[in-house]
This record gives C-alpha cells, sequence and structure tokens, in this order.
C-alpha cells in the first residue's frame, strides 16, 4: 500500500478530515518527541513540547504555503515553540549565552533512550547555548541542508556553520572529558 504524501494528507485534514490529521502526526509525531528530548533534555518536558507544536501546526495548518518540505515547515514551528519554552521555564535565560541549563533526572521512561552514547550526547548537547542546540538538531537529527536551516532560523548560512562548528567543538571537548 502506498503512503499518502504531505500535501494530500494536509489537504484533507484541512477539509476536516481527522485521519489525514492523525497519520501527518503520527509520521512525525516521533521525530519530533525526540527533538524534544535532545532540547530539553527530559522526557516530560519533550511530551509537552510535543504537544504545543502539534497544536500550533494544527491552528496555523491553513498557512502552510507548500514552498518548502512540510517537514522543513514543522521543525521551523517546533523550534520556535522550543524558543518560547524556555522563555516561559526561565524568562531571564539569555537563549545565545553559553550557560549549561539544567537537566531533570531522568525517570523510568527514560528506558527510551537506552543506548550510551545517546544519553551522552543528549547531555552533552544540554550544555550548549539552545542556538547551536538548535543548528545541531537541524543539520544531524533532521537532515536539513545549510540553506534550510539558514532559512528555518532566520538567519544567514555563514552564521549556520559558524553556530555549527562552535557547537561540534564544544561537543568534542565535552564528550572526550566525560569519555577520558
Amino acid at each position: 500500500m502506498f503512503e499518502k504524501r504531505d500535501e494530500q494528507l494536509i489537504e484533507q485534514a484541512l477539509k476536516g478530515n481527522k485521519k489525514a490529521w492523525f497519520a501527518l502526526i503520527k509520521r512525525y509525531e516521533t521525530g519530533i518527541y525526540q527533538y524534544g528530548i535532545r532540547m530539553t533534555g527530559s522526557t516530560h518536558d519533550a511530551a509537552d513540547l510535543m504537544q504545543d507544536i502539534f497544536i500550533a501546526v494544527f491552528k496555523s495548518l491553513s498557512n502552510f504555503r507548500g514552498d518548502g518540505s512540510f517537514k522543513a515547515w514543522l521543525y521551523r514551528i517546533a523550534h520556535f515553540r522550543c524558543i518560547e519554552f524556555y522563555r516561559r521555564k526561565r524568562p531571564d535565560t539569555n537563549l545565545d549565552e553559553d550557560q549549561e541549563l539544567s537537566c531533570e533526572r531522568p525517570g523510568p521512561e527514560h528506558t527510551l533512550i537506552t543506548d550510551i552514547t545517546s544519553q551522552s550526547l543528549t547531555h552533552a548537547m544540554q550544555r550548549l547555548p539552545l542556538t547551536q542546540r538548535a543548528v545541531i538538531e537541524l543539520k544531524f537529527f533532521g537532515q536539513f541542508t545549510f540553506d534550510e536551516i539558514a532559512e528555518q532560523l532566520g538567519i544567514s548560512s555563514n552564521t549556520v556553520k559558524s553556530r555549527l562548528y562552535s557547537a561540534l567543538s564544544k561537543l568534542k571537548l565535552d564528550l572526550e572529558v566525560e569519555h577520558g
């Protein structure tokens, strides 16, 4: 059986087809949830963030023009919701500063991330500024190009590259220290 393209599902969802909307959610929920875990470091916050993202997407679905992919549009919304999440949680936090954002102790549901490497990377990413973390997330986990990331974040491609290389240096140092 062939899967429907995102555009077909969006068209049907806009006409009130709940199955089409749920198919879109199902297609992207794991990726958005994992994005939330890597960006917040907490499964509870990731679940809240995922819900907030999909509510925002549902409310804005009629604004999707199809200029780019739905996935890129979805992750752009996810990025802005993540920034709002941090502003609500820590209103005095400067998102561009090099400061460590504390990470909650994982609960029992943290077994979703059982691989030691994934855990180390998730914790190391929590120590990056949100602006650098977003670039890492979109480049490696979202598999977007530099130009797509630049468009999503509203910055230049050179700024994306600069943030990426700076973040990679910090991650490398952090992981080397953690793992000897």
